[in-house]
């Protein structure tokens, strides 16, 4: 509501925005909590948004994650220094799986890409 009402009045219901991304660039170093991974899926084909997703690192089992907002995902297992998958369905109850998606040593705030898409 705070961000809403800086572009409209509160009473103004649905405004339309365009919006355009800005570049980036990462300074300084990326550090996170071993103990709370949180994952932001995007550019999701098909249906277009994400219902479930699980997390599994090289050493686990499937691990239900839970969403925060959006489209970003959280666990609070420990997965630092196993590659990690994933298995992501969409709304329209279509499930895929993504293997080995990010390496063992993965680090956070980096992005990494799957080989398939919805």
């Amino acid at each position: 509501m705070p961000m809403f009402t800086k572009l409209a009045p509160a009473k103004a219901g649905i405004i339309p925005v365009k919006y355009r991304r800005a570049p980036c660039i990462k300074q300084g170093e990326m550090t996170g909590n071993p103990n709370f991974l949180f994952v932001l899926f995007y550019n999701v084909g098909g249906a277009g948004d994400i219902s479930n997703v699980k997390i599994k690192g090289s050493n686990t089992t499937w691990i239900q994650m839970s969403r925060k907002w959006g489209q970003n995902w959280q666990t609070g297992t420990p997965l630092v220094g196993q590659s990690l998958s994933f298995q992501a369905t969409t709304s329209d109850g279509k499930m895929l799986e993504f293997d080995n998606v990010a390496p063992p040593n993965w680090q956070f705030g980096q992005n990494y890409q799957a080989k398939i898409n919805f």
